[in-house]
């Protein structure tokens, strides 16, 4: 059952953002089901109806809204499930069965290969729990696994060639593409946090390797797949020729750290051009103004999928523009809000996926199995993850002790009794006859920073065990 006193709690001005935070924890226990001996999982996961397999890109995606549960539901079984599985080589393939556990590989993708996520998902759980030998007994699993996807899909170019099906975009129009740009962005981001994960385990050999593997991946992105003149990053054919689709995996560079200010320029304003990827619901798996593009979703090809939108939020801080990354992910909410409570005489539902204009979710593709219905990270990527993160703005990372909050504005907003490790903490922003206060609760010492962008007011302070106040007036 779930113990709802457990679970950080959080304060919004909007309480239909509240109640869905909150709808959306009662939902992950309606869904977490237990593994059994025959498929091998140990402990339990959360589960979605008709479910036929253990989906790697589905078990990190989880993993970055269970690790706001206070570990009431482990972020890490489901991702130690795929670890569990690695085979020899170091291969760790895609999808696994439900029903016994076995590796699931198809003629589209015989290698079961698909977007790695690891080291990005180990960087976040060690800045979530602290746990440093978790981080030193993974990195074994990490390496062995990058290495595989290497040996098995990198080729004289430096770049890997992977069937289109690893990349999870579905039905978008993608013929001749020989290099992904999403994927070998994917190998540079993974190659980035490995290095990251090397400095925090002080291994410089771990980290100056995988540093020297990331700058290669990027030169060769940089040179080879911007198009100076279209400013976007594309697909390459077999002969390393530029295609001419845009798509949502040209974004991936942005998380990746890829772009250069002036490219990324470029990247931001196809992000917020209503005739391209600004949608009212942002952001589209292709943008309005290619002839693929169907408001109706047609699959992937219009379909607004919140882990991509997710992503391209991320990919926005790192180039400074919190505020439209808060913006984006604010009208995201309220249409995954308008598909949960539709007009009277319709019924809510949970998708994979949802319209670019309107509530609802895309059309049904049978031959995709797409959009997956009540699949939980579809909306607690957004609903959880993106609402303590983006939306209130909070930055948390227990061994470096830090909340960092950053907000567009004072509003009425926090967030209670969330985790650092033992230490239980609670922030609270409320106007009162004094003016905005912020009141903090902590049983250990820790060290909070408050930024207030449009005020241009930034201050750091040590708040101590038991509770104080900070009036924002006298900052």
């Amino acid at each position: 059952m779930l113990n709802r006193e457990a679970i950080p709690s959080i304060t919004f001005y909007d309480q239909d953002f509240v109640d869905l935070y909150d709808r959306s924890w009662v939902r992950i226990e309606e869904q977490w089901t237990s593994g059994t001996p025959e498929n091998g999982f140990q402990g339990s996961y959360l589960s979605y109806p008709d479910q036929k397999y253990f989906h790697q890109f589905d078990a990190c995606i989880c993993s970055l809204f269970l690790n706001y549960s206070n570990l009431q539901y482990s972020p890490y079984s489901m991702v130690d499930f795929f670890y569990s599985k690695q085979e020899e080589n170091g291969a760790i393939r895609s999808e696994y069965s439900v029903v016994d556990g076995t590796p699931v590989m198809t003629d589209a993708n015989p290698e079961g290969v698909t977007i790695p996520l690891f080291a990005f998902i180990e960087y976040m759980f060690y800045h979530k729990g602290g746990n440093k030998k978790r981080l030193k007994e993974c990195v074994p699993v990490l390496e062995k696994y990058f290495q595989w996807v290497v040996d098995t899909f990198q080729d004289e170019s430096g770049l890997c060639h992977v069937p289109l099906e690893a990349c999870h975009t579905g039905n978008v129009p993608r013929e001749g593409a020989y290099y992904p740009v999403d994927f070998n962005s994917m190998m540079a981001l993974n190659a980035f946090y490995m290095s990251m994960i090397g400095d925090i385990l002080n291994d410089k050999e771990l980290s100056f390797r995988f540093k020297r593997m990331y700058f290669s991946y990027k030169t060769r992105i940089s040179n080879l797949m911007w198009d100076p003149e279209r400013h976007f990053y594309f697909d390459l054919n077999s002969k390393s020729e530029r295609l001419d689709i845009v798509h949502i995996g040209g974004f991936w560079t942005m998380l990746a750290e890829i772009p250069n200010d002036e490219r990324a320029s470029y990247l931001i304003g196809m992000l917020k051009d209503p005739e391209s990827f600004g949608t009212d619901n942002p952001f589209p798996c292709i943008p309005v103004n290619s002839p693929y593009f169907s408001e109706n979703g047609n699959g992937y090809c219009g379909s607004v999928i919140p882990f991509y939108t997710y992503m391209v939020i991320k990919g926005l801080e790192k180039y400074g523009e919190f505020i439209f990354a808060r913006e984006a992910a604010i009208r995201n909410l309220y249409f995954i809000l308008d598909t949960l409570s539709p007009e009277e005489g319709k019924t809510g539902e949970i998708w994979e996926a949802f319209l670019p204009y309107r509530e609802g979710a895309p059309a049904y593709q049978e031959e995709l199995n797409f959009p997956r219905r009540r699949l939980m990270s579809g909306i607690c990527i957004v609903s959880i993850t993106l609402m303590i993160e983006n939306i209130i703005g909070f930055d948390i990372s227990l061994p470096r002790k830090t909340v960092y909050w950053t907000v567009p504005n004072l509003e009425t907003m926090g967030i209670s009794d969330l985790s650092l490790k033992k230490n239980l903490i609670t922030i609270q922003a409320a106007r009162n006859a004094r003016g905005w206060e912020i009141r903090l609760e902590s049983e250990k010492l820790y060290y909070f920073t408050i930024e207030i962008l449009n005020e241009s007011k930034k201050k750091t302070l040590p708040i101590p065990s038991g509770k104080c106040s900070m009036l924002i007036d006298k900052l």
